[in-house]
């Protein structure tokens, strides 16, 4: 089992009180803690607004954030958890991941899924639609982008969206293609949907002891179509809170990784305060609970790179 962190960017309340450019450096320094003590990976959520309430606090847009983050890093792999498909253009998002896979040297991920903060949409003037709608343009979003990734032009005719010999140029680095992620947790539709278009699927919360039946399910959705289960891995969303109020961080996870997860992704949102303390000590959970960790990198081998106006540090 691989491990990645979600790295503070104000979406939980946690930069409350702290000046954006001081809240910035944290949300840097954490990423570059996390690409020098081994993790497989950082994220940021889709979400412009705070949950559960939105509240006057600054929450970091997540693709600006995520090409700046691929600048500052050199071996993390980088992705959002989830992109809500319905927020951009789905030919706009291919472009936009496509270049992030060169800003980063080939180190992106495309993780998308349908959307659910209603109140968001509202706020940003986006329609809300039921969600059978919005699992409908999830579908047409992963038939263009798939498209937009693979050689030659882009031409898909959906209700919803559509591209017309679109030029996707520079495609992703990433061969045979830059990985897709889709996130949710209906067995229905969204389970289908990877099963089809993805790489791996993300579930979103859901507790170890869920687990197994779920991989029965999703084994079955790849059957469906004659897809081999093992070549769509499975990965787990840990909920900041559960991680926390757990008896053990470290027992926590091994309970995903007994459970049959490829990959867990967390918040580390005591990393908002202090980043490589919180960022060490969720290496010693990991680690404890057998996820594998790159060796750590040396930082005198690491260029020096601006954190913010006036600032230069190794990138450690």
């Amino acid at each position: 089992m691989k491990a990645g962190v979600i790295v503070p960017q104000g979406w939980t309340g946690e930069y409350s009180g702290v000046a954006p450019v001081d809240a910035w450096r944290r949300t840097v320094e954490t990423a570059r803690e996390a690409d020098r003590l081994g993790f497989d990976s950082i994220w940021l959520f889709d979400h412009f607004h705070t949950v559960p309430e939105p509240t006057d606090e600054l929450t970091f847009e997540a693709y600006t954030s995520l090409s700046a983050l691929a600048a500052l890093t050199s071996r993390v792999r980088v992705g959002q958890i989830v992109t809500c498909a319905a927020y951009r253009n789905p030919a706009l998002v291919a472009k936009m991941v496509s270049t992030l896979d060169t800003i980063s040297g080939g180190r992106a991920e495309l993780g998308i899924g349908a959307g659910w903060k209603q109140e968001e949409w509202a706020a940003y003037g986006y329609d809300f639609p039921p969600t059978r709608e919005r699992l409908a343009f999830l579908e047409e979003s992963l038939e263009i982008i798939t498209r937009m990734f693979a050689p030659g032009h882009a031409t898909y005719r959906g209700k919803r969206a559509s591209v017309a010999g679109a030029i996707n140029l520079p495609k992703p680095i990433q061969q045979p293609r830059l990985p897709i992620m889709v996130g949710g947790n209906g067995p229905e539709v969204t389970w289908r949907l990877a099963a089809r278009f993805a790489d791996e699927l993300n579930l979103d919360g859901m507790s170890p002891d869920e687990i197994p039946e779920a991989l029965e399910v999703i084994a079955s959705r790849c059957e469906e179509i004659g897809r081999e289960p093992s070549t769509l891995p499975v990965s787990a969303h840990v909920f900041w809170k559960a991680l926390e109020e757990a008896p053990s961080r470290a027992g926590l996870l091994a309970k995903y990784r007994e459970a049959g997860v490829s990959r867990v992704m967390t918040l580390v949102r005591e990393a908002a305060r202090d980043p490589a303390e919180a960022i060490a000590r969720f290496r010693d959970d990991a680690l404890d609970a057998g996820a594998e960790l790159d060796a750590v990198a040396s930082d005198a081998q690491r260029p020096m790179q601006p954190v913010g106006p006036g600032e230069t540090t190794a990138r450690r």
